[in-house]
């Protein structure tokens, strides 16, 4: 089977999402460097005539895929969108939840909550404020979650020390104050 260039080393700059050097797609290629200069003007040939949103932009001696300025509007737009998605008490739970008994397992954060959490934990770690971290040692070697620098930064804080102490009931059990639903976008805005 013959390998259609092109459509490689678009798959390789999508997948990169940074520009590769002429060097790396030569190698990666076994290929001359004519030939990789050769393939990319196959390549936007190819993306012009069917009116891609993308194109392929040289950068000195390397390649990138960009999207298309005419629609960096709507980029924008969506990237606004998912930046101003406040965190919902749910996700502020949880993130209390890890950030205070880190490092966790997502059956402690469901037993806490008495609800299954998985969407929550998804979008927050889409949101770079928790991670994982490891795996425990038990059957089925469970993930374990904590937070991130980033969870510090849009908090305010420098380390896990300075979290406000968890207020306590009646009964002097801790209980979290999760504070008022605050978007990420607004965390920040409060730091500046």
């Amino acid at each position: 089977m013959e390998i259609d260039y092109a459509a490689a080393f678009e798959a390789v700059l999508f997948s990169s999402g940074e520009p590769v050097s002429v060097d790396r797609l030569a190698a990666v290629f076994s290929l001359e460097f004519d030939q990789v200069n050769q393939t990319m003007e196959q390549l936007q040939g190819r993306l012009d005539s069917r009116d891609s949103g993308v194109e392929l932009v040289r950068l000195e001696n390397a390649y990138q895929l960009c999207t298309k300025s005419e629609y960096a509007g709507y980029i924008r737009q969506l990237a606004e969108l998912k930046r101003k998605t406040p965190l919902s008490s749910a996700a502020m739970e949880v993130l209390a939840v890890v950030a205070y008994n880190q490092p966790v397992t997502r059956a402690f954060i469901e037993q806490v909550r008495g609800v299954d959490c998985s969407g929550t934990v998804q979008t927050l770690m889409e949101k770079g404020l928790i991670e994982e971290r490891g795996r425990l040692e038990l059957p089925g070697r469970p993930l374990l979650y904590g937070t991130t620098k980033n969870f510090l930064r849009c908090f305010g804080i420098s380390d896990l020390s300075e979290l406000p102490e968890l207020p306590r009931d009646q009964k002097g059990v801790e209980q979290p104050d999760l504070g008022e639903q605050l978007s990420v976008e607004e965390i920040l805005t409060k730091e500046e």
